[in-house]
Parts: C-alpha cells; sequence; structure tokens
C-alpha cells in the first residue's frame, strides 16, 4: 500500500494497526516521491535477522578465500567484521 505523508498523518494509528495485524506495509511518499515504509515490528526483526544471517555468510565467504589465499596481512573474522561496521 502506498500513502501521501498527509494521508498517514490522518490515520497513523489505522497504518500501525494494519502493519502490525496484517503484515500490510505502507510506503510512504512525499510529492509524489518514496520517502520511507512503516512495517510492523516482528517483520522488522525478521528482516534484521536475514540481513545479519547474510552478513555472516558472506564474512565467512570472505575469510574462506582470505585462508585459501594465504594468511600474510591477514585479520581474523571478528576484526573484519568489526572493520566492516564501523564503516557503516
Amino acid at each position: 500500500m502506498t500513502e501521501s505523508m498527509a494521508e498517514v498523518r490522518k490515520h497513523l494509528a489505522d497504518v500501525i494497526d494494519r502493519a502490525r495485524r496484517d503484515g500490510t506495509p505502507t510506503i510512504i511518499t512525499r510529492r509524489g516521491k518514496s520517502e520511507a515504509v512503516l512495517i510492523g515490528i516482528d517483520e522488522y526483526r525478521r528482516l534484521r535477522e536475514i540481513v545479519e544471517w547474510y552478513e555472516d555468510e558472506w564474512l565467512n565467504r570472505l575469510a574462506d578465500k582470505a585462508e585459501a589465499e594465504g594468511t600474510d596481512g591477514s585479520v581474523s573474522l571478528e576484526e573484519m567484521a568489526a572493520l566492516l561496521r564501523s564503516a557503516n
């Protein structure tokens, strides 16, 4: 569902209830441009878990590749994760 900022302001509680109860995300637009998405907290948590899982998988693949190439100049997986997280 897509709604303008003005529409969402008029019935924010309904938009939140719809996201929580029905799992229906609402894309919020401003001046016709998509600006944000309102989703339920359970969906947010699920998406965060997916992101973290893929990040871990990606880091593991990088570590495996680095290990296969040798250890000169290498860093631990924990150091690599900390560096990547600090860049964000």
